[in-house]
């Protein structure tokens, strides 16, 4: 998708999707919904606002207008934030505690009922002549479900659930989209980190240096990785932090659906615990990488890019259509995730193909998952084939 549809379109496509599942609504609304801009922003827009803003870290001597952040015109109905520390903040504070629990309970921290904020800047360029692009923002609702625990691992898997608010003041059915899953190993010394150009390779790290260390992998939406580092988590007297090693990335939906002019994210992520929730932080350089065979050292730097993702707790927000989602697709997913270990462990080295006859691997996934959700009987064995099917086909060996 190139460009994002205005507020009267998008309503419209809420509109005439409201009695349609909202498993159905999560396919088909995908690219929109995570795209969509924050609630004061889509205000200012209806409202033909043309006071001049500055937004923070932008570009203070360009044309203002040009740097309005990008998104949808989207708005949901209002949400009640936690306003007190909840059980997981003050069992993380509890004294006496090892470090790999404190660790622990860190990571477990994150689980819960979100309103979720994305802010991404640019704020630096390296080329000549360089043209700031516009900053992104987005929100949503999601839930962050533990979906593994076994003690040094520990997988989570966030689920988006979203009501959009109507110009009559009623709000659409919800809509459920799968979103992004993060899983956390201690003292991993096997990782599959991303090289560029959609492939990724085997990492071994030697025991020692992984000692006291967490990796994160994160994946898509359809359970293909994304990336996977190592970092460390800090914790002081009220304060517990994770921070990454550098490491590449592709592209995100936000990027690959809208620019051209890049191929590879190399970046560093922060994991932040509050009192009310956690922030995302992320410090990236958006590079221009030849090929996947290419060094690292070889590439050139296009811009800076910070990125700043709250998670604030909410309560008393219906989160009931993503539980059905979770409780009636969970056995296909733990199977999709299941065929991607077994991968993990064999192959050294792969390349994903970005589509197959004409179709992206999520469209794939989420059409089985939809069909389980609209209540097609779960077949364990029918299941398995499908997900083999997929994977060899969207799947290159190196």
């Amino acid at each position: 998708m190139s460009m994002l549809p205005d507020r009267n379109a998008l309503r419209a496509n809420v509109q005439g999707l409201r009695n349609r599942s909202c498993a159905c609504i999560a396919t088909i609304l995908l690219s929109i919904c995570i795209s969509a801009a924050t609630a004061a922003e889509a205000e200012a827009v209806a409202d033909g606002a043309t006071t001049t803003r500055q937004y923070t870290f932008a570009w203070p001597f360009a044309d203002s207008s040009a740097l309005r952040p990008r998104g949808g015109m989207t708005q949901g109905p209002a949400v009640t934030l936690q306003n007190e520390p909840g059980v997981a903040w003050q069992g993380l504070r509890e004294a006496g505690l090892s470090t790999y629990e404190r660790d622990r309970r860190a990571i477990l921290a994150m689980a819960g009922a979100y309103r979720t904020s994305f802010d991404f800047l640019e704020t630096i360029g390296f080329i000549n002549p360089y043209a700031p692009q516009r900053p992104y923002q987005s929100w949503a609702t999601e839930y962050v479900y533990v979906a593994a625990d076994s003690g040094r691992f520990i997988s989570l898997q966030h689920i988006i659930v979203m009501f959009f608010k109507h110009q009559d003041g009623t709000s659409s059915e919800p809509m459920v989209v799968k979103h992004w899953r993060q899983d956390w190993r201690y003292e991993d010394t096997d990782l599959h980190v991303y090289v560029g150009h959609n492939k990724w390779q085997r990492q071994r790290v030697d025991s020692a240096e992984v000692a006291g260390k967490w990796s994160q992998a994160v994946f898509q939406v359809d359970d293909s990785p994304r990336y996977e580092a190592l970092g460390e988590w800090r914790h002081l007297g009220n304060y517990s932090s994770w921070e990454s090693a550098q490491t590449m990335r592709p592209l995100p939906r936000r990027e690959f659906s809208v620019r051209k002019d890049y191929q590879v994210l190399y970046g560093r992520n922060r994991h932040t615990i509050t009192p009310l929730g956690w922030v995302h932080e992320e410090d990236n350089l958006k590079l221009i990488h030849g090929s996947a065979d290419a060094p690292l050292s070889a590439a050139t730097v296009l811009a800076r890019e910070l990125g700043l993702n709250r998670y604030e707790r909410i309560v008393g927000h219906d989160f009931s259509a993503g539980d059905e989602y979770w409780k009636k697709s969970g056995a296909f997913w733990r199977e999709v995730r299941a065929a991607w270990e077994r991968r993990f462990a064999r192959l050294d080295s792969f390349t994903l193909r970005s589509n197959v006859d004409g179709r992206r691997m999520f469209a794939v996934m989420f059409g089985y998952a939809d069909e389980l959700v609209h209540g097609k009987p779960y077949d364990a064995d029918a299941a398995r084939q499908f997900i083999e099917s997929t994977l060899t086909a969207f799947i290159s060996v190196d």
